[in-house]
Formats: C-alpha cells, structure tokens, sequence
C-alpha cells in the first residue's frame, strides 16, 4: 500500500494593504511543522503549504510557501487528491479590499475606514468537496482564548459542525502558545474528546501524528 498523502497547512497569511503595511497574526507555525516532520516520520507523504515563518523545512516534507490566503487556497486545491488535509495555518479572515502598489499616503482617519474582503474559508471549502475529491479525514485546528476546558471544548463542536470536518484540534492561545514551544491541546471529534496535556510542540504533535496515522489505516481498510 502507497504512503498516504496530507496536505497540511501552517503558520500565519498576511494580507497586503501596500508595499509596507499588511494585516497577519501572531502565528508562528511551530505546531504545524512539528506535526509535518511527525507525519512524515511515520512514513506518510506530507505536502506543506506554509505562509511565512522562520523555520527549517522538516525532513522529507514537500513545502510549498505562500503570502495570502487566496494563494494558500489555490496551493491546496493545487495540490490535490490528498487522503487527509490539515488546516493547522491561522489563515486571517480578512483581506484589504483594494492592495495598492506603492505606499497608501493618507491620514489616520482614512485608515479607520478601511474596507475589507472576506478571505475564502480553505477548512470548509476542502471538507465540502464531493465524494472522490474531498479527502476521507478534514481536520480544522482552533486557536482560542478561552482558557475554560468545558467552554473551549463547546467551541470545538461548533466549529467542527460549521465547516463540516471531521475533527478539531483545540487549544487556548491566550498565555503565549502562539509563538511559544509549548502547547495543550484537544483533540475534539464528532464520537470523543481527549486531552494531551501540556508538553512541548514536537511532544503534541507527535501524539496527534499517531492519532491520523490510525485514524487513516481504519479508513484505508474500510
């Protein structure tokens, strides 16, 4: 049997306003590369669509390196059929509507009235593919403040409801995981949840590398 393929995506986009200025977050893609090199060392085949960081490609990881959400979409679909798609990326929701090629001269005031676009949702786009094309495991990542166990887990199964995947990954980034070594998190599907505790990110995702690879042997067999 073929190594299965993955498509995961990490890190922040950014979304340019001019040459000089541009909306992001404070992702630094730690978590999703950890879990592309733990993927690919339990022989799965992992194609890495990665806005910008500063980090080594992992070890056999294909990486294909994006700006913007409307190209991390494109490089997905792109990079398609896959058996399992993981959206560990915080992809920013919104874009400035108009990206201007030379620096925007203007006062405060016009700032504050910046227009925007809606960025495409990539999760729920790749978990409503047809049958054939959509792969057989989505799985969405949740970047929340909310330290709350019970309410994170509530915002779990709304998300997962929402974009139609088959699991979240959650976990509270309101102490400084976001940029951080260290991560919890949980693993929230549509039959249980579990909790990894507090451990390092190469810890975390070597766990939830164990926890596809399973969950993907089950759906190979079927």
């Amino acid at each position: 049997m073929s190594a299965p393929h993955i498509i995961l995506t990490a890190g922040p986009t950014i979304e340019p306003l001019d040459p000089v200025r541009f909306l992001s977050n404070r992702s630094s893609g730690k978590q999703g590369y950890a879990l592309a090199g733990a993927l690919t060392a339990r022989g799965a085949r992992v194609t890495l669509v990665s806005g910008p960081v500063h980090l080594e490609t992992p070890p056999g990881v294909i990486r294909i390196d994006v700006e913007t959400a409307c190209e991390m979409m494109a490089a997905v679909e792109a990079a398609l059929p896959a058996d399992a798609f993981i959206g560990v990326a915080a992809v920013a929701d919104w874009r400035p509507a108009e990206r201007h090629a030379q620096k925007l001269k203007t006062d405060k005031a016009g700032f504050a009235n910046l227009k925007l676009a809606e960025n495409p949702d990539i999760l729920r786009t790749i978990a409503h593919l047809p049958p054939g094309r959509r792969p057989a495991l989505v799985i969405g990542f949740a970047a929340e403040t909310e330290a709350d166990p019970v309410a994170l887990e509530t915002l779990a199964h709304q998300k997962m409801r929402r974009k139609g995947c088959d699991m979240i990954i959650a976990n509270d980034v309101s102490e400084g995981v976001m940029g951080g070594d260290n991560n919890t998190v949980l693993v929230v599907s549509k039959e249980e949840t579990s909790k990894i505790p507090h451990a390092d990110k190469s810890a975390i995702a070597a766990q939830l590398a164990g926890t596809v690879m399973a969950l993907l042997g089950n759906h190979r067999k079927v």
